[in-house]
């Protein structure tokens, strides 16, 4: 970590970080911190600090002091740092580029104890009406990721300075459940016929997606030694997906490969019959990956969500992304009569509910099947 005058350092994260003895317990010494982003914005927090202190009575607990100069920056830091070891790398990513992206530059030098509801409720408005780099507003969904990374800290820092602050609670900003994609049976039966066809490395990823519902990180991660062909099915163990990397100044990004997104993502899917015949003629080498054949080559998900509008569209049929077949694995499984529990682990949801609400959704088709279940009533006698 590079260093410049008395006990401040510039950081990984571009910051630069002050240090001062905050306290002595049995004669080792407590540190204070403070951050900002010039050695001269930092030198001048450290001064403000030592004085601050030296000004407090002895009457004054030290967990007071400590909050009168905690600002929200410390704060988040002190958040990251407790709980990294327990996230997934792609989450602490996500959390850090939320903080430099949005929270630091809003709220990052003010004390954690002097930003206000009516703080976070006129910063939740900003977002909606001109976040974001094109100043147009963020999505509500982006908007409460961002309160969420920030109740967060706050709910961290209550609990280890136990201090009380901003309640959270009703500051989400209400979602508009949005119209998923799902390919019709028509569509459906179009894409598997076209891929069929074809047979291609591309194609059968996209077929095994459809008839098993794998996430499209899912399906970039699979090797062949992941395939049962004993039991008929895919066990599932990793996921692919593309991550911010900072101080890398030949990569913005990164591929890693990891564990899925949660505890029941790591499942067992069963192959459909004909399916498993189609992976039987074309089974590869245990160590390579599935839809490359090669132990040190794969398709990265980025790549293969373009492989999959260009083939849509060479088919002839509307646009979707990758996901949407997921989507419609789940609703024709719900059409042709699963049972909710096996089609919920199958997908690797934590509970039932996740599964009805967020993925299944009845075609026009099975509506009006229904429907048509009335007009019994209506025969003349």
């Amino acid at each position: 970590m590079p260093r410049k005058g008395e006990n401040i350092y510039k950081r990984k994260d571009g910051r630069w970080e002050g240090r001062y003895i905050r306290d002595r317990v049995n004669g080792k010494a407590k540190y204070g911190y403070v951050f900002a982003h010039s050695y001269k914005e930092v030198k001048i927090k450290l001064t403000n600090a030592k004085a601050l202190l030296a000004s407090n009575t002895s009457a004054v607990p030290v967990i007071a002091s400590e909050l009168l100069i905690c600002s929200f920056s410390r704060a988040s830091d002190e958040w990251i740092q407790a709980n990294k070891s327990q996230w997934k790398e792609s989450s602490t990513v996500k959390y850090i580029n939320i903080l430099n992206n949005h929270l630091l530059p809003e709220f990052g030098q003010r004390n954690i104890t002097d930003i206000s509801r009516t703080d976070i409720q006129d910063y939740i408005s900003r977002l909606l009406i001109s976040g974001g780099r094109n100043n147009t507003g963020l999505a509500p969904k982006t908007v409460n990721s961002i309160i969420s990374v920030m109740k967060n800290v706050f709910e961290h820092a209550t609990e280890t300075k136990g201090c009380t602050l901003v309640n959270f609670k009703g500051l989400a900003v209400k979602q508009s459940q949005k119209q998923m994609r799902i390919l019709t049976q028509s569509e459906q039966n179009i894409l598997t016929g076209y891929l069929l066809e074809k047979s291609s490395d591309t194609g059968i990823g996209i077929l095994l997606s459809l008839y098993t519902g794998l996430r499209v990180g899912e399906v970039c991660a699979l090797k062949w030694e992941d395939i049962s062909f004993r039991d008929k099915c895919i066990h599932v163990k990793k996921t692919m997906q593309r991550i911010q990397v900072k101080g890398n100044l030949d990569h913005k990004s990164e591929i890693i490969i990891s564990t899925p997104k949660s505890e029941c993502s790591v499942r067992d899917v069963p192959i459909p019959d004909k399916l498993m015949l189609m992976l039987q003629k074309r089974q590869n080498a245990p160590n390579t990956y599935f839809l490359t054949g090669k132990t040190n080559l794969y398709v990265e998900p980025r790549t293969m969500q373009n492989r999959f509008k260009s083939t849509i569209k060479k088919a002839g049929i509307p646009p979707a992304n990758f996901h949407a077949l997921r989507h419609t694995f789940a609703t024709r499984c719900i059409e042709f009569g699963f049972d909710i529990k096996s089609l919920s682990e199958i997908l690797g949801h934590a509970s039932v509910n996740i599964t009805l609400n967020r993925y299944v959704h009845p075609s026009m088709e099975l509506k009006q099947k229904n429907m048509n279940m009335l007009s019994d009533l209506l025969a003349v006698k």
